[in-house]
């Protein structure tokens, strides 16, 4: 019998990993197809996905009383309109980033989401990190370093650009102040990390709505429709695409965090990564320097370690009433409890 339940645990973190590893690879690389083949659209692009986000939320609520809408009221907008607003922001310079270099350099160029999220979190909180935490940050910063440093071997087409690279710096500065924002905003939640979903794509969207015209990306797409050698239909394919996957992702981050452990949930991360990198090289035809390749170990490296102090350091504490409590570890009356591990993520919905 306990055999029985084991095999049946594994297959159910197997089918998780999986299915966090397939969407996040079809996001970064549908997402990339529709860049390449639409680079002055990204906002209406961003726009477009977080509609579909917040469409299929609504179709999930009428299905499931697991997913819950929360009522538009003036207090909690105001009260979330910081992490709102820094999700966006970080979600523009993340799509910007993917623009501008290759699929297998995008994981170097936010290479830096670890340090700096270690570096807010150690400021909002005013404490000083282990020796160990440093060093799992000196390390990943190394990576980038090694990753984005000037190579003879990486022909002209293929170099980042400055503009890009600090894209990805502030990409990864706004996901660190996202990490620490979301601790004081899901208490506004009810602790449902899927109510701040709701919010964060609705809020999102309605920030940058205003934006695409002023772009003048709407300019951009009239022109683009009456232009011959322009396919609309890996722009309309695509929006669909990733805004379907978007959605699946942030199910499937939940998924992975809860049903399996952070250390799982990080080895599938960095398993994705590799599969990223080959997959960067066959469809796109990236190229792979030993460079670029040590710079990816390194902050894989650097990462995993991380996520094994944190994990030896503190361990998991129990939350109430988050009403998506996939992986609980036990129940009081109607409470389900469900284990968060304090691990600062990445965002991969982009």
């Amino acid at each position: 019998m306990a055999s029985a339940r084991c095999d049946a645990y594994t297959v159910k973190v197997a089918g998780v990993v999986s299915f966090y590893m397939t969407a996040a690879l079809v996001m970064v690389f549908v997402n990339k197809a529709v860049l390449n083949n639409s680079p002055d659209l990204p906002l209406l692009f961003l726009f477009l996905q977080l509609v579909i986000a917040v469409i299929l939320l609504h179709a999930a609520a009428a299905v499931t009383s697991h997913v819950e809408i929360p009522k538009l009221e003036m207090d909690s907008a105001k009260k979330l309109f910081p992490v709102v607003s820094v999700n966006i922001i970080g979600l523009v310079f993340n799509t910007l980033c993917l623009r501008g270099v290759e699929a297998s350099f995008f994981q170097i160029a936010r290479g830096l989401v670890l340090p700096l999220t270690i570096l807010v979190s150690s400021v909002h909180t005013r404490s000083t990190p282990t020796l160990r935490t440093l060093a799992a940050a000196g390390v990943v910063t190394i990576g980038f370093l090694v990753g984005v440093a000037p190579s003879t071997s990486v022909p002209a087409i293929s170099t980042p650009s400055t503009l890009s690279l600090f894209y990805g710096f502030l990409s990864s500065l706004f996901i660190a102040f996202h990490a620490v924002l979301i601790k004081s905003s899901l208490p506004h939640c009810n602790n449902s990390t899927i109510v701040l979903a709701y919010w964060t794509n609705l809020g999102s969207a309605a920030l940058l709505l205003p934006f695409v015209p002023l772009h003048g990306e709407l300019a951009v797409l009239e022109d683009l429709i009456h232009t011959s050698s322009w396919d609309g239909n890996v722009f309309l394919w695509g929006s669909l695409i990733t805004g379907v996957f978007g959605f699946l992702l942030c199910l499937a981050g939940l998924l992975s965090i809860k049903v399996t452990s952070p250390i799982t949930h990080m080895f599938s991360s960095a398993a994705r990564t590799v599969v990223q990198t080959v997959l960067g090289v066959w469809l796109f035809s990236d190229i792979l320097t030993v460079n670029r390749a040590v710079s990816i170990l390194l902050i894989l490296l650097g990462t995993m370690y991380y996520t094994w102090v944190k994990s030896a350091e503190s361990p998991p504490r129990l939350r109430q009433n988050d009403v998506e409590a996939l992986g609980s570890a036990s129940k009081d009356s109607e409470n389900e409890m469900t284990v968060i591990f304090d691990t600062p993520e990445k965002d991969d919905k982009q």
